[in-house]
């Protein structure tokens, strides 16, 4: 028998199959809980509900574009702003070429997962703040630009990496400046 780490995947999984195929919207429980060969009860017993679901997958892809992230900074542990830049390019990249975001971007209304990268996106934050080897107000700052970029996107990911890492290093100077 599976694990509860194994079943919670599976549904995560399953999740993710389907806000990417019918939008999350459409989503229904019970074809989670079905397509990850469990009950129902099973699902909720992991999640508490279509909320706790959306925030554990918003999570799950969260945790996987923070790895590519940091090791996109750590390929340039010389340079801050060029690890910044780096960091950047790769988040901006790998969310266009996601296909959940790009379902997410694609949905209409609140009932979506949209909220979880915009108005109810601070565990996100938390989680970035957590990982990324910045000042807490830089990795927030870069963070929410980020997001802003993914969401509305209106330049090459280069040009939009280029600026945040620049508006993050005019910070960090400016607080160098200070001290």
């Amino acid at each position: 028998m599976a694990g509860m780490a194994e079943i919670r995947e599976s549904l995560l999984d399953a999740a993710y199959d389907f806000a990417v195929t019918t939008g999350w919207q459409r989503v229904r429980m019970i074809d989670v809980a079905v397509a990850a060969g469990v009950s129902r009860q099973t699902l909720y017993d992991q999640f508490g509900g279509r909320d706790g679901l959306a925030q554990a997958l918003a999570m799950r892809e969260a945790q996987r574009f923070l790895d590519g992230v940091e090791r996109a900074m750590d390929a340039h542990p010389d340079d801050v702003t060029d690890a910044i830049e780096a960091a950047a390019t790769f988040a901006l990249t790998a969310a266009r070429d996601n296909p959940l975001i790009r379902a997410i971007l694609t949905e209409n209304g609140d009932a979506g997962l949209l909220p979880y990268l915009t108005t109810r996106a601070e565990p996100l934050l938390a989680a970035a703040k957590e990982r990324l080897d910045l000042d807490e107000e830089v990795s927030e700052v870069v963070v929410r630009l980020a997001l802003s970029y993914i969401v509305m996107p209106g330049t090459t990911e280069s040009a939009a990496a280029q600026r945040i890492a620049q508006v993050a290093s005019s910070i960090i100077e400016r607080r160098r400046v200070r001290q």
